[in-house]
């Protein structure tokens, strides 16, 4: 007889589109995604090729037990909150724009499990009707949060501000603190929060930095900082992916909802 190994749960990782070589155009995830997701969470990770043309919502509901809302380069189109653009909204990928924020409402719905990271973090408010702004370096009081122009990946990825949790909240239960280190990639912060989006950790300088969904039925933790950095050893980012994947092993085994405690319940 045969013996077969369990079957991972599933996390459709959200690709990026890419310029290889700046004419052959790829749906790209970084390996240090695909790293957290395996090494971590210990699920299977699989680079999705986020376009309406290629995938669907529904599809991709069937397909994956997760997700994991990665960081990018592109912005969320301001027309998705009701804003025009302008220069400073910098690039766009609407493409990803029509996959992401109704898969994230989707998630939210059915209790499926995602993780949103950066870009990610900025989907899942946008998807629940909230508002970002184009770039929070200009806004009087705010440090610049934006990735390091020069440097090793290890530089551009160092530890750099505190993000202070609400004390007793979701984020300080998982993390055992109230108050943890994190890198800072990003350009664009919260504005206005959707619908149920609960801010549970902000940054020094009040830019929010970590939320979750109120009632929802599954894991909808999602941060502006970059955990897949150095997951298997970071402190903050190990328990965040292990109970990540945890929530898509439950999804994967039939147990819903999921992830009740983590939902703000």
């Amino acid at each position: 007889m045969t013996l077969t190994a369990a079957r991972r749960p599933v996390v459709g990782i959200i690709g990026n589109m890419n310029l290889l070589n700046e004419s052959y155009p790829v749906h790209a995830g970084g390996t240090m995604n695909s790293q957290a997701v395996a090494k971590v969470a210990g699920c299977l990770p699989i680079i999705i090729p986020s376009d309406p043309h290629f995938v669907s919502v529904d599809e991709l509901l069937e397909l994956c037990d997760g997700f994991l809302l990665t960081g990018g380069r592109p912005n969320v189109h301001p027309s998705e909150y009701g804003e025009d653009e302008t220069p400073a909204h910098g690039d766009f990928d609407r493409c990803r724009d029509a996959i992401t924020l109704p898969l994230v409402r989707a998630c939210v719905a059915r209790g499926q499990p995602f993780l949103g990271i950066c870009r990610g973090f900025q989907e899942v408010n946008v998807a629940m009707g909230g508002s970002l702004y184009p770039e929070i370096r200009d806004l009087p009081g705010r440090m610049n949060h934006r990735m390091p122009p020069d440097g090793t990946i290890e530089e551009k990825f160092a530890l750099r501000h505190v993000v202070r949790f609400q004390p007793g909240g979701v984020f300080a239960r998982l993390m055992g603190a109230d108050e943890v280190m994190t890198n800072t990639l990003h350009g664009q912060g919260i504005r206005t929060a959707g619908q149920r989006v609960v801010i549970d950790g902000h940054a020094p300088d009040g830019t929010p930095e970590a939320i979750y969904i109120k009632d929802a039925l599954g894991f909808t933790l999602s941060v502006q900082w970059h955990p897949e950095w150095n997951a298997e050893a970071d402190p903050v980012s190990r328990p965040l992916f292990t109970a990540f994947g945890k929530a898509a092993a439950d999804w994967a085994a039939g147990h819903r909802p999921v992830a009740r405690a983590l939902a703000g319940e």
